[in-house]
Order: C-alpha cells, then structure tokens, then sequence
C-alpha cells in the first residue's frame, strides 16, 4: 500500500540496502548486443535509418570541427534517455529517468564539459556570448547577468524538464488506475479507453524527451566553439 502518491517512484527492491531497481539502466546490454549477431531485421533497420537522421541534424547543428565523431556522444545521450522512458511504461520496471539523481548526473557533466572547454580554449568567444549582438551599453552589465544566470541553471533545466514529464504522466496514469475498482463496468470502459489513449501520449512524450534533451545538450555543446 502506498504511502503517498510519489511513493511509486521509490526504489522498493533491496537487498543489504542496495537499491536493485537502478540495475533496470543497465538492461539495454541485454537486449542491444543480439543486434551484432542476428540477422538484420526491419526493426534494426529502422532503428539505424532514425540514428542516422539523428547523426545528420546533430552534425549540422554543431557546425564544421577537426574532431570526427562528435555526434556520437548526443545520439548515444538519446539512445540512452529514449531507452530508460520506454522501460518505464512497462509495468514493474522502474523509471530512473523519474529521478532528478538521475538526470543530474547525465546534464550536468555535459555542461561542465562544454564550459570548461570553452573558457579554456574559446575564453573571448565566451565573454563575448554573454553580450547579444546589438544590445546598448547602459543595459550590458544586466545582459551579463542574465546570460550567466541562464548560463549556470541550464544543467537544471535540463534535469528538471525531463524529470517533470515523465513523474506527471505515470501520476496520471497511477490517479486514474487507483479509481478503477469503485467505478461501475461502463465507466471502467470508458477509464480503461482514456488510460490507452494516455499510455499513448505517454509514448509520444517518451520519444520527444528524450530528442529535447539530446538537441539542447546539442546545442549548448555548439555555443562554446
């Protein structure tokens, strides 16, 4: 029985206070490396046709650079954050992409890494990104404030976007399921037609989050060249 509604997205397998539900990241190298082996299959296909996509518009966002394969980090960012949402539909799979722990720790080393790199190797382009083009001169010191403050809760942001997405469906769909056994049998159809319909959106803002997330790290990573 639940304490409290958010309760459902606590770790509740343990074993000598190690929270087991976490192993639900990992299971990709599970189910990914028969890929390798098997034959091609139209699922393999398509899903190659979608990186390749994703490939092409990560490349033209992030501009011409000496380095090969930067893409590689933001398409296996998405690969990543798309698998973990998907999981957490399927019922008794925890969602760690529910968890600001979580998302913190996949945004806020990309930032680090971006700012790190471009105020040691780009530190004029970055003094002047703090200025938008055309801005007067009695209005820069507040821009600079501003556009350090945006600068510093972009990590945040990031997290919190995705954490906020996918704890307000499952709670929809955990409000709704809760309601089920005092409902008569025609608005139990009825509630059971609206949850497919939410298990749908759901799955819709699966794949959008996790594009969102990979497309702004995408182009955070592009501004300190």
């Amino acid at each position: 029985m639940m304490t409290n509604l958010f309760s459902v997205f606590d770790p509740s397998t343990t074993l000598f206070k190690i929270n087991f539900n976490w192993i639900s990241v990992s299971l990709g190298m599970l189910i990914m490396p028969h890929l390798f082996w098997f034959m091609p299959s139209r699922m393999m296909f398509l899903w190659n046709n979608m990186l390749t996509m994703l490939h092409k518009e990560f490349k033209m966002l992030i501009g011409p650079t000496p380095q090969q394969g930067n893409t590689a980090l933001f398409v296996t960012l998405f690969s990543l954050i798309l698998f973990n949402n998907l999981l957490g539909l399927f019922p008794y799979i925890f969602t760690s992409t529910s968890h600001l722990s979580m998302n913190l720790t996949l945004a806020l080393p990309l930032w680090l890494t971006f700012m790190l790199y471009g105020w040691i190797n780009n530190t004029q382009h970055m003094f002047t990104h703090l200025v938008p083009q055309g801005t007067p001169s009695i209005l820069m010191p507040f821009m600079v404030c501003i556009e350090t403050i945006s600068n510093i809760i972009r990590p945040g942001t990031l997290a919190v976007r995705l954490t906020a997405n996918m704890i307000a469906g499952h709670l929809l769909l955990t409000l709704l399921g809760q309601t089920g056994s005092s409902l008569s049998v025609t608005l139990t159809s009825l509630l059971l037609l609206s949850q497919i319909l939410l298990l749908m959106l759901e799955l819709a803002v699966a794949i959008i989050q996790s594009y969102v997330f990979a497309i702004l790290s995408t182009l955070y990573s592009s501004e300190v060249k």
